[in-house]
């Protein structure tokens, strides 16, 4: 009886059969899947660097800012042999904790499963959920790498297999670093200002458990809604946890027949808003060696599913069709205030879907109103500027909202500047461009005082605006705070980091 095929002898197969074929198995990459291509430059990766204090090299700390700045993204630990997107590395977490004037930076792994078996071995063993499936080729050294490893019960499934890449959260009392395709994981931060990953917020055990990115806290009860997505039908479902984190109801969307890329939703005081879009799971894709997990539909069309936050089952979803609506993020929604069966959304609408992770995408930021008692649906661009990555006062989550702060990209996930918003006029009110050859992330909104104001209309803009910012030629980076109120989002502060920070994701505020 012939030995089994080992991983390296497969390899050394692999390269000797005709070149025909082995374009088949393993398709040549695009640049936006080529890590090579797209881990260079300043998405190159970096190492742990433990808390350091930093120089402030303009302006000063303001007083009422006590708290930790903190802002994930990937980061590979290990680039693999073949594809590896934007999205699919290793979350790495920058923090910049601000105390008595002071400024300390550190960064740190999110210390996954993932990332523990791969330190553990050396080299990229785990697949990644987007990326890791490009051809033929990457699900045969998939099933000859990890066959024995789950049979050996060296690599359990149950403990998932996400980065925690994405974004970063505070619900439940407890800080998340958290992506789409596991659950998140809770992050403690230290007086000294270092970061510590405690463990997977197994709320739940089961296969392949997750929550999105993005979930929402209403401001008034502290209940937490989530998305959670499954590749058996109902294919997605909302949760809702109570302020402690005990979940409290689940709720399939059966109405929902496909699994859709819903990496985002929006709520309002009464409703949860779902976006469904062009973008769909395509398990055939993936096992024919077509390319990455998701795929277009351009026969498809978009639409937006509103349901009260307390429904009991998906049949209380009302859908409106919104045809080429094909939104990553939401900014947020509300309920009109002159008509109560009116409902406002604003996002960034992608104009070009048919390759979501090319670096260069194309968007319009669209007003979307549904009336839940007609039907109805209008929509109006506010811009026509390539603005993504929103950020509003957090005090105006599902309420009605009159500024966002938005990134003018470049190339994603690089931003030339931040803009401002006046969401009812559609002006731009303020601009800030970070100069030649110089890129930031997301901009973030943070309240001045650093707690809760009374939402009116004079003080929702009260507050900072902050980044990283990276100078290309000098390969410097900087932490940036802005004036958010100010005509020209005038800089408050300028700190030095020590060494480049990669460009990131998401991020948020702590306060202390």
């Amino acid at each position: 009886m012939a030995p089994p095929l080992s991983v390296s002898s497969f390899f050394s197969t692999l390269a000797s059969i005709p070149h025909f074929l082995h374009n088949i198995l393993d398709p040549p990459l695009h640049p936006w899947a080529d890590p090579s291509h797209v881990y260079a430059g300043n998405m190159a990766p970096v190492d742990e660097m433990e808390p350091i204090d930093c120089p402030i090299i303009e302006g000063k700390l303001p007083v009422s800012l006590k708290g930790v700045y903190i802002r994930n993204g990937p980061n590979p630990q290990f680039l693999p042999p073949r594809a590896l997107i934007i999205y699919d590395g290793d979350g790495m977490l920058h923090s910049l904790r601000i105390s008595n004037g002071q400024a300390t930076y550190c960064s740190r792994y999110v210390k996954t499963y993932k990332y523990l078996l791969e330190k553990e071995a050396g080299f990229p063993i785990v697949p990644n959920i987007v990326s890791g499936f490009f051809g033929f080729g990457d699900i045969a050294r998939f099933v000859i790498a990890m066959a024995p490893k789950i049979l050996t019960g060296h690599f359990n499934l149950m403990n998932g297999f996400g980065v925690a890449n994405t974004s970063i959260a505070f619900f439940a009392n407890k800080l998340f670093a958290l992506c789409d395709s596991d659950l998140p994981y809770e992050i403690n931060l230290t007086k000294e200002g270092d970061i510590e990953t405690l463990g997977r917020w197994e709320f739940e055990r089961k296969f392949m458990s997750n929550i999105n990115a993005h979930p929402k806290v209403d401001l008034d009860t502290k209940e937490t809604f989530a998305l959670t997505w499954s590749l058996t039908f109902p294919h997605h479902s909302f949760l809702r946890f109570d302020e402690n984190g005990v979940k409290k109801n689940e709720v399939p969307i059966s109405s929902l027949n496909q699994l859709s890329s819903i990496h985002d939703f929006a709520i309002t005081k009464r409703f949860i808003l779902f976006h469904e879009t062009q973008m769909v799971f395509s398990l055939g894709k993936v096992m024919t060696g077509r390319g990455t997990l998701i795929q277009y539909e351009p026969n498809k069309v978009s639409r937006i599913g509103i349901i009260p936050k307390y429904a009991i089952d998906g049949s209380e979803m009302k859908w409106f069709p919104v045809p080429g609506f094909n939104t990553i993020h939401l900014i947020n929604a509300w309920e009109s205030e002159e008509d109560d069966n009116e409902i406002v959304l604003v996002a960034p609408n992608v104009l070009s879907a048919d390759n979501i992770f090319n670096t260069k995408i194309p968007v319009s930021l669209v007003k979307l109103k549904m009336n839940m008692k007609t039907g109805d649906v209008s929509r109006e661009i506010i811009s026509s500027r390539n603005l993504e990555f929103g950020t509003i006062n957090p005090d105006y989550v599902g309420r009605r909202t009159r500024y966002a702060y938005l990134g003018l990209l470049e190339e994603s996930p690089k931003m030339s500047a931040v803009v401002k918003i006046d969401l009812e006029t559609g002006r731009e009110v303020a601009r800030r461009f970070y100069g030649p050859n110089c890129y930031g992330g997301e901009p973030l909104f943070v309240r001045r005082d650093g707690e809760s104001i009374n939402n009116s209309d004079d003080d929702e803009d009260d507050g900072y605006i902050m980044t990283f910012v990276h100078d290309e030629k000098a390969n410097e980076s900087k932490f940036i705070i802005m004036d958010a109120k100010s005509p020209e989002l005038e800089i408050v502060t300028v700190v030095k980091l020590p060494r480049r920070v990669p460009y990131g994701i998401h991020g948020l505020f702590l306060s202390k």
